[in-house]
């Protein structure tokens, strides 16, 4: 019997809390940070839990910029086709029941406890029993929540976004029918690398021997890394290029998908979302091609990339009687991505303000520089994480780079004074955490 309404929110609440204290992952030896990667623990905890990842078949995503929204894009198609589709994503915006959905739908709470509290008496076990040298972190609680998740409701197919970089990812404990690798640029350089070409190397650890590869050309040294690791492996490329619209289109255009032609049209905003989208499609003909899979037909494929949803990736909210974009981009990439595209979703540049923030771990001073000139103010808001960088130190970064700024002692405060500073548009990007916090607020003013 299903227990009360009381006792689901208390177990919920205790287990987010509990999970909450595991964060960050971060362990440190001296002034090193280290992180803890072990796909040996991973696969003893797994194991204990009845394997629960080999019940499905999937496919694995790694990269630095644009893993989401090409599972997104991905499960979404998927779902159109008719498969029961599993989606693994993370960090979340607001809640994270986010990193996991089924058919579009978050683990519900209840289930959510249930399970991580399974999964917690497991690792308690295993420690006991020696098993294991220590308690499974919090990527790996959740990884293996929603591998018993997605085995339970007997998804069809799980599309999976690795967390950081790749060969010792927590998801590499899968065997994906499909690997693919998107855009790699400088990012996590403490624990993957200290160039281009050692963190591609990193992310080509979800390759498996004869497998399946799907990409795009991405610099030189990056190709040369995963042109290596592929032909090492014997893989096969399955290049995604073909699904990229002709150089300077915008909004919606035709490809050839499963021999018929259709309109692609996602509402995922920015030009570089147009690579997301290829490798999307790319996969989805790669899967059409096998028996299990040949119910995806070009209509299908067509009409997952229209209903695609995934917040925060320049998202335009109307809230307050102002005009927003959120977009997460945290790193130097992702915010180059969208100073291109705020060329043209922002028409009145003159009166616009970036709400800003970020994580320490960040190149803040990199990040400012790309954004901040394109903006008449920004305020700097505080987030809510042991890891935010200090609000003094981003006003050293927002003084050096010389466009007006004020610094918020809340994220409701900065939200306030974003709007009453009368913009046409607030732009708030520089941390998941701060849009996340800010797209919660927003949706209460909206409601």
């Amino acid at each position: 019997m299903a227990g009360s309404y009381t006792e689901v929110s208390m177990s919920y609440q205790s287990a987010i809390e509990q999970l909450n204290s595991m964060v960050p992952e971060l362990h440190v030896a001296g002034n090193v940070p280290r992180r803890k990667f072990s796909l040996n623990e991973v696969r003893v905890l797994l194991e204990e839990l009845g394997e629960p990842q080999k019940r499905f078949p999937s496919v694995l995503i790694a990269g630095t910029n644009g893993k989401g929204s090409t599972a997104s894009t991905l499960a979404s198609i998927l779902t159109e086709a008719g498969f029961r589709t599993g989606l693994y994503t993370s960090p979340h915006l607001e809640r994270v029941n986010e990193r996991m959905r089924v058919g579009g739908v978050e683990i519900p709470d209840e289930v959510f406890g249930e399970i991580f509290f399974r999964v917690e008496k497991a690792g308690q076990e295993l420690v006991a029993d020696g098993k294991l040298p220590q308690l499974p972190s919090f990527f790996e609680m959740i990884t293996a929540m929603a591998f018993c998740w997605f085995a339970r409701c007997e998804v069809e197919i799980a599309v999976l976004e690795v967390g950081m970089g790749g060969r010792l990812d927590a998801t590499n404990v899968v065997e994906p029918l499909v690997s693919i690798i998107t855009d790699i640029s400088l990012d996590h350089m403490e624990w993957l690398g200290p160039t281009v070409g050692a963190i591609a190397r990193e992310k080509a650890g979800i390759l498996r021997p004869g497998g399946v590869l799907v990409r795009l050309p991405q610099g030189e040294e990056v190709d040369v890394v995963l042109d290596e690791v592929q032909s090492s492996l014997g893989a096969r490329l399955v290049p995604a290029g073909r699904y990229l619209p002709a150089e300077g289109t915008s909004g919606s255009y035709q490809v050839q998908v499963l021999g018929s032609v259709v309109e692609i049209a996602t509402p995922l905003t920015g030009a570089h979302q147009q690579r997301n989208v290829a490798l999307a499609l790319a996969t989805a003909v790669e899967l059409a091609a096998r028996p299990e899979f040949a119910q995806i037909r070009p209509e299908a494929i067509a009409q997952g990339v229209k209903a695609t949803r995934w917040p925060g990736r320049m998202e335009a909210i109307q809230a307050m009687g102002r005009s927003w974009l959120l977009d997460v981009a945290h790193n130097p990439a992702g915010a180059r991505a969208l100073a291109v595209g705020l060329n043209t979703v922002m028409r009145d540049k003159t009166r616009s303000l970036l709400v800003f923030s970020c994580l320490r771990d960040k190149p803040a001073r990199e990040l400012a520089e790309i954004l901040f000139p394109h903006f008449e103010h920004i305020v700097l808001a505080p987030i809510h994480s042991p890891r935010a960088t200090a609000l003094e130190e981003l006003a050293q970064v927002a003084r050096s780079v010389g466009t007006p700024w004020e610094v918020a002692q809340s994220v409701e405060e900065a939200i306030d004074r974003a709007v009453e500073a009368d913009p046409a548009t607030i732009v708030v990007s520089g941390s998941v955490y701060l849009v996340g916090a800010v797209r919660r607020l927003l949706e209460e003013k909206v409601l």
